[in-house]
């Protein structure tokens, strides 16, 4: 469950003018989050609205979870077989399904089965993600921090 994304960044020059800041692969680190799961981390604001120029955020420790209004880029891989694990963020995640099917299991016990290119909206629900096919399961997502949000 190794995989990489080429990740380009955008910058600029003294100028002021557009200019590509950097081209690299962030590799995957299978197992992280657990077994079953490969993630390759690729952007953090640690703050909204987020630092426009400066280094490259990702280079220390990256946390699970955004904090302070903060938000999350990940690439995640499911293996065929992985069953859910559920569980709350307070976070809004916008996710997008690049290849296989992709189960998610809400609290109230309802699966829905999302394909390439299908997006959701994940409200800081009861959640977990499944891999109910044969090829692995690969989505994007963006998860940002809502927690001063609840109740809301």
């Amino acid at each position: 469950m190794s995989f990489k994304i080429r990740r380009i960044l955008t910058a600029h020059d003294a100028q002021g003018r557009s200019i590509l800041g950097s081209v690299s692969e962030i590799p995957s680190e299978p197992g992280k989050m657990q077994a079953a799961v490969g993630v390759a981390n690729i952007w953090i604001n640690e703050t909204m609205p987020p630092v426009l120029n400066g280094p490259d955020p990702t280079a220390g420790d990256f946390p699970m979870l955004p904090q302070n209004g903060g938000a999350v880029f990940r690439v995640l891989e499911l293996a065929p077989g992985a069953e859910p694990h559920m569980h709350e963020t307070r976070t809004i995640d916008y996710i997008v399904v690049l290849a296989g099917e992709l189960s998610i299991r809400l609290g109230d016990g309802s699966e829905l089965v999302m394909r390439p290119h299908d997006v959701m909206i994940q409200r800081a629900t009861v959640h977990g993600w499944a891999n109910h096919g044969t090829v692995p399961a690969r989505f994007a997502t963006v998860v940002i921090d809502a927690a001063a949000a609840r109740g809301a």
